[in-house]
């Protein structure tokens, strides 16, 4: 339910200024002299006002770039401290208008948004001149009862929701609901001194589960927005650390009770082409005491498990630090042994006297011994043997030329 029309994030100027000197306030300024300074100099310089005056859209960067910052607690805090350089400007996130945008770069911001890119946009000038100046036809929202309807874009149904004494003691929800998963934004008024209203809340759409939806819940305790673009732009920077930041979108909202007379809220039509149509309901909290109780706890669980989760990424950090150290150490370790194991297998090889290319010419040969043949020695077969050979041709001691001598002899 935070102000969501705080412009959180604008592009960074190229000079700038001491965001109190451009907002022209003291640094000792509430809350509420901050959003009226800004609402002031955002609809001076708005861009529908001042189509032909280049320099009115500077200024109304300035102005929305100024108020990002000390509109926002943790921003401000951190701007006071230390100045422009304590504040990370990369993750600002800019607000567009969709009046001035164009049919093109109208269809591309519809694109991403579709892809799931979170862009947000202005609210029109004229809807914020015509309420300030009270011409807006206001239609009454009874607690307990819902109305639905269509709203063109760029424009606004406002509705008037009148509590009583008991009601407002007891708190009151104001919920918008899209079936058709439109965009659009819940808007609360506050009377101004002029009789007109000036914008004071506002909460953009979101999607859960089947439909759109943004509610303002008034209950007498903190209660908070989840700004969805912090985890847009955490998972954009560090995906892998983008858990940690889930919560870090949460923002308190600035007002927690209303008092007892009518108050004007509105639905703001902030597709990109199409008609937003929506269901608005006021209920009053006194049907829902165990659910607002439930709300209350679960909030409270929420912002121990921030602090937690602040606490565990330095924890994870340093635990992952360690275990890329580790890991590096393991590769380097595996490569050492590797090396050293193959060093060892080479010096194993190197006793030998065998030539990995051949015989060494210094070693006995067991195949030249064996293949000798003692003197006399008979090869088998030469007795006649089966080998089938015609030895017919090899004499033998018996078959001497025995002839010859018996003629000697004669």
């Amino acid at each position: 339910m935070g102000m969501g029309s705080k412009m959180e994030g604008p592009s960074t100027p190229a000079n700038r200024r001491d965001p109190y000197e451009v907002l022209s306030l003291s640094r000792d300024s509430t809350d509420q002299e901050i959003k009226t300074a800004y609402r002031k100099l955002a609809l001076k310089y708005h861009p529908d006002k001042n189509a032909s005056n280049p320099e009115a859209s500077e200024l109304f960067k300035e102005v929305a770039y100024s108020y990002s910052i000390l509109s926002d607690p943790e921003k401000r805090r951190q701007y006071d401290s230390a100045g422009f350089e304590a504040l990370d400007a990369d993750s600002m996130d800019m607000e567009i208008d969709l009046s001035n945008l164009g049919t093109v770069n109208t269809m591309f911001a519809a694109l991403f948004s579709k892809l799931g890119v979170p862009i947000k946009t202005t609210i029109s000038a004229n809807v914020l001149e015509e309420a300030l100046n009270g011409t807006v036809t206001v239609r009454p929202l009874p607690i307990g009862t819902s109305v639905s309807g269509k709203v063109e874009k760029q424009c606004a149904h406002f509705f008037g929701v009148t509590m009583s004494e008991q009601q407002a003691e007891s708190g009151i929800v104001i919920r918008v609901t899209s079936t058709t998963q439109s965009k659009f934004k819940l808007l609360y008024f506050e009377q101004d001194v002029n009789g007109g209203y000036g914008l004071a809340l506002q909460e953009d759409s979101e999607k859960t589960g089947k439909v759109t939806s943004a509610g303002m819940y008034f209950l007498h305790f903190q209660v908070y927005r989840m700004d969805s673009t912090v985890n847009a732009l955490a998972m954009a920077k560090d995906p892998d650390g983008a858990f940690f930041k889930r919560l870090e979108g949460l923002q308190p909202c600035e007002v927690s009770e209303l008092k007892a007379g009518t108050h004007i809220f509105a639905v703001y039509g902030d597709n990109f082409f199409k008609t937003a149509s929506y269901t608005i309901e006021a209920v009053c909290a006194k049907s829902f005491e165990d659910t607002t109780q439930k709300l209350k706890d679960v909030e409270a669980q929420i912002l121990r498990k921030r602090n937690e989760l602040r606490q565990f990424e330095a924890e994870y950090r340093r635990a992952l630090a360690r275990y890329q150290e580790v890991t590096d150490r393991y590769a380097k370790e595996k490569q050492s042994v590797d090396e050293l194991l193959k060093q060892r297998d080479g010096i194993h090889s190197s006793f030998t006297i065998v030539n990995s290319t051949g015989i060494t010419g210094n070693g006995s040969n067991l195949s030249n011994g064996s293949s000798s043949k003692m003197t006399g020695e008979e090869s088998p077969g030469e007795d006649g043997g089966s080998d089938g050979k015609d030895k017919s041709g090899k004499k033998k001691w018996f078959n001497l030329n025995i002839r010859g001598s018996d003629k000697r002899l004669g």
